[in-house]
């Protein structure tokens, strides 16, 4: 059986193809898995540190808005759409795959259609509850499409082939929350604060962390990852205290967790799957630039289901040191039923349902 991963640009488009290939490896060892993306994308240095073979397309993404600089730069995007998708039957046609899987990114889209032309079976995951661009012209043409969220089915035209299958997701060791926190040398009972926003960072979070960083410490711990390009500015800004653990990033993400009683982040797809799979009430903020502001519908998902609050990334300065955060953060009763809100939502085998769905798939031939 052969099987290739279209996806990538980011740790969000990648990831959930990765979890998937290492579970269809585990429930067939003898599988043929390869990747398709980009030069300029995560994948190209991520998939062959994990042992995929990875094959490379040339593509570009729309520029979005209507300025006309952005329409003039869309026609050459086109063009080069035109060059990926002759490039992307080749590969298909040589690969010869039973099964295709698209994950979002700009490469997903000209393997995809290649395969759907060809009559391959294909397989579409979205992991955010507004879809992206790809799923939304291609699904009326996929074998399956398989959400994170239910709420993005309302995006999508109607089909029997649409499922609500979860987002796969780094599966982490639970620990003990005392435990946890004394990895990070920590006061053990404390409530705890987990703050990230990605392996790059978050210029705005770490602002509004640092303004009150005093208000935070004088009655909780902090496990803070910065980000790399934050780190150097913040470390000398920031005085040591035995209730602050701070880093560019963290290694022990699954220590991370286990020791917090809220967390505070972005709305990525990826965070949002694994803080219902571990039951983690949070504090979210949508990026404000996402395309077709994606992480605010994320977020809502969490949200309408009492899992989260959402602040604004222009107010979170305010926010953290009012009754949205910090009193939450003291306010045993309601981190609980958030927990359990957010359990509700989980959907901690979506790796091991969507390979079987591949796998039966690809038994339809």
């Amino acid at each position: 059986m052969k099987v290739l991963f279209a996806g990538g640009g980011t740790g969000g488009h990648l990831y959930p193809a990765v979890a998937m290939a290492g579970e269809l490896r585990k429930l067939l060892p003898g599988v043929e898995i390869s990747f398709v993306g980009t030069t300029g994308g995560i994948e190209a240095t991520e998939v062959p540190r994990l042992g995929f073979r990875l094959h490379l397309i040339p593509v570009k993404g729309l520029k979005r808005g209507r300025l006309l600089a952005n329409l003039i730069a869309n026609i050459g995007v086109l063009a080069d759409f035109a060059g990926a998708l002759t490039r992307a039957v080749s590969l298909v046609h040589r690969e010869a795959p039973d099964v295709v899987v698209g994950t979002g990114g700009f490469v997903s889209a000209p393997l995809l259609f290649a395969a759907q032309l060809m009559g391959k079976k294909t397989l579409i995951q979205e992991q955010n509850a507004f879809p992206g661009v790809t799923t939304k012209l291609l699904a009326m043409l996929a074998s399956e499409v398989h959400l994170s969220f239910e709420e993005a089915r309302r995006f999508l035209p109607k089909t029997q082939r649409i499922f609500v299958s979860g987002n796969p997701a780094r599966s982490f060791e639970r620990l003990e929350a005392s435990f946890a926190r004394s990895r990070f040398g920590l006061h053990e009972e404390r409530p705890t604060l987990l703050v990230f926003g990605g392996s790059r960072g978050a210029r705005s979070i770490n602002n509004a962390v640092l303004l009150r960083l005093g208000e935070i410490t004088a009655s909780a711990n902090l496990v803070w990852q910065t980000g790399a390009l934050d780190f150097e500015r913040l470390k000398g800004l920031v005085a040591p205290s035995p209730y602050l653990w701070i880093a560019p990033y963290i290694e022990d993400m699954g220590a991370a967790y286990s020791a917090a009683d809220l967390v505070l982040c972005r709305a990525g797809a990826s965070s949002l799957a694994e803080l219902t799979n571990l039951g983690k009430p949070s504090v979210l903020i949508p990026y404000p630039y996402a395309t077709g502001d994606h992480q605010r519908h994320n977020a809502r998902a969490l949200v309408d289901n009492g899992a989260a609050i959402v602040v604004d990334d222009d107010r979170l300065g305010e926010e953290v040191s009012s009754a949205t955060i910090l009193e939450l953060l003291h306010d045993a009763d309601r981190l609980k039923r958030m927990g359990e809100a957010s359990r509700k939502l989980a959907h901690s085998d979506a790796s091991r349902q969507l390979v079987r769905r591949i796998i039966s798939l690809a038994e339809k031939y």
